[in-house]
């Protein structure tokens, strides 16, 4: 299943800069892993915002949540999802 998600991240500005550099380096390897895994389908960042637009490929809205749920930036983030489905005037069989 498709899902359409924004992520805006929230950093505190009395945060910690060595503990928010690590989690930066950990997310970076956590979405560059499910990105190789076929899970992080797409990856945009959000000109002018500490943001990004990413389209998962999951079995469903728990797995995607439990997914989320773990990345090193959660709790500084937003989240927005969308569940998404082929458009039947489509060119693509298949739209993954």
């Amino acid at each position: 299943m498709l899902f359409h998600v924004t992520m805006d991240v929230r950093i505190p500005h009395d945060a910690d800069p060595a503990k928010i550099d690590r989690l930066k380096a950990e997310e970076k390897a956590r979405a560059q892993d499910l990105q190789r895994q076929g899970v992080w389908r797409h990856l945009w960042r959000v000109a002018g915002r500490y943001s990004n637009v990413s389209v998962f490929d999951v079995a469903d809205a728990q797995t995607l949540h439990d997914l989320l749920s773990t990345l090193p930036l959660f709790p500084y983030m937003d989240v927005q999802v969308t569940a998404l489905c082929r458009h039947p005037s489509s060119i693509h069989e298949d739209d993954r």
